[in-house]
Formats: C-alpha cells, structure tokens, sequence
C-alpha cells in the first residue's frame, strides 16, 4: 500500500471484503484475493484479521469501520516502527492465554485484554482469536476504553502490565 493513501486503501479492501461477505464468500481466503492479502501484509494485516472486523460488522453492528481503521494503524505503526515491517513467524498458543473470568483489581476479562493486545501488536493472533470480539467489545465498553487507545496502552506500557492496570482503573473512574 502507498504509505500516503494506505488509509484510502484499507477502506477500498475492507469494502470489497463485505461486498465479498454479502455474495457468500465467508473465508478468508474467498473474501480477498492474493493481491489484496499482499497489500494487507504490508501494514501488518491478515486477511482473517480484516475478515473478522467485516463479519462481526455485518452481523453484530460492531466493531464499526472506523474502529477497523484505528485498531489497524496501531498495529501499522507497530509494524513498521517496531518490527521493521517484518512480520512475526510466531502465533499465540490459545491455551496460553488467561481465561475469559480471570480478574485483575477486581477487573475481569484485563488480563486477558493484555495478552490479546500484546498478540495484536506483534501480528501473532491465531485464526481462532480476534481483537475486538464480542468479549472485548464488552470489556472495552465496560471500562470505558475504545480498543485503539487500549493497544496503545498496552504498547508503551511493554512488559509492565500494572502500568495498563492502573490506566484502566482510573479510565473506568471517569
């Protein structure tokens, strides 16, 4: 993608992609042809990613396009700032992952944010997992925390998860 208009054409792929969703191609892999998985790559996007943003759109409201775009120029920026524009060989293992009810500061669902925002950032999310689901939408609305400004949380926090703690108990004071 032209790094001047990559939002430009972000928005032509994710609108060809529900166009594909609305016709009956629900897969990754039917949604977006090679080209358009090459151009994805090169923000740091999978196609599930982006296909996981159109179908939940289509068929729960949310997380709505505009959130799409925030989310991916988090992980645009981390891509090309942090990783190079290399992408990670790595996936998360799903069993690795804190469980849905595990709490923090009496805040369920944090922990498992973290790790899911960590997973995001690096471009290490396994085709069963999605930033933003419907889990997340709710923990997100709940503490009061759009998912962009939270991976952004998570990013310049690094390793120091009580500092992501912290922000997200005094977001929920507000």
């Amino acid at each position: 993608m032209n790094p001047y208009t990559w939002t430009q054409d972000f928005r032509r792929i994710y609108d060809l992609g529900a166009a594909a969703y609305k016709a009956g191609r629900r897969s990754p892999g039917g949604m977006f042809d090679e080209r358009q998985r090459a151009e994805l790559a090169t923000i740091g996007c999978s196609a599930q990613e982006l296909f996981d943003f159109v179908e939940d759109f289509i068929r729960y409201g949310e997380p709505d396009y505009e959130t799409a775009l925030l989310v991916t120029a988090v992980r645009r920026d981390y891509f090309l700032t942090v990783q190079g524009g290399v992408a990670s060989t790595r996936l998360v293992d799903m069993s690795t992952l804190p469980p849905k009810p595990a709490s923090v500061a009496g805040i369920s669902w944090l922990p498992r944010a973290i790790a899911k925002a960590k997973a995001k950032l690096r471009g290490e999310m396994p085709a069963e997992l999605m930033f933003t689901c419907g889990g997340d939408r709710e923990f997100f609305e709940r503490v009061k925390i759009h998912p962009a400004d939270f991976l952004r949380v998570v990013w310049s926090a690094g390793e120091d998860d009580d500092r992501v703690v912290r922000y997200v108990v005094e977001a929920m004071k507000r």
